[in-house]
């Protein structure tokens, strides 16, 4: 069985460690890869920067993604994993704190798969990560990524 890889792009330790625990206590035990900012997933996605030697064909199941990102925000990220025959078929996860309508729009318009809101409380976070975890990892049905 292939290792379903989820991709979390997020640039705050404490949402990566929260994440990470969240997934940890509801049995999600696929390889997490922690990319801090919208360049570094694009890189991470498509084979450049620090990951140039990475087998691009060994894609994520599903990319979880905060908007708010240095060097490149959410929004550009996804665009660009949108526009991109690799990537274009990956389901992405908007996960974010944003409560602006015009974000939510946006990354529906550009292709997003789900937006999630971060809960604040961590009870509510943890069942958000089962839900995630369960629907993405064990119930969707992705196309094949190999186009």
């Amino acid at each position: 069985m292939e290792n379903k890889i989820i991709l979390l792009v997020e640039d705050n330790p404490d949402d990566v460690a929260l994440t990470l625990r969240a997934f940890k206590q509801n049995n999600i035990f696929n390889e997490v890869i922690v990319t801090r900012d919208g360049e570094e997933a694009l890189d991470y996605l498509f084979g450049a920067g620090k990951y140039k030697d990475r087998d691009t064909k060994n894609l994520p199941v599903v990319i979880l993604l905060d908007l708010k990102l240095p060097k490149k925000n959410g929004l550009e990220v996804l665009k660009e994993i949108r526009e991109n025959k690799l990537s274009r078929l990956i389901p992405v996860v908007v996960l974010t704190s944003s409560k602006e309508e015009s974000d939510l729009i946006q990354s529906y318009h550009l292709g997003a798969n789900s937006y999630v809101r971060k809960p604040v409380d961590f009870n509510d976070f943890v069942a958000a990560a089962k839900v995630l975890g369960l629907y993405w990892l064990l119930w969707n049905e992705p196309p094949p990524l190999k186009t």
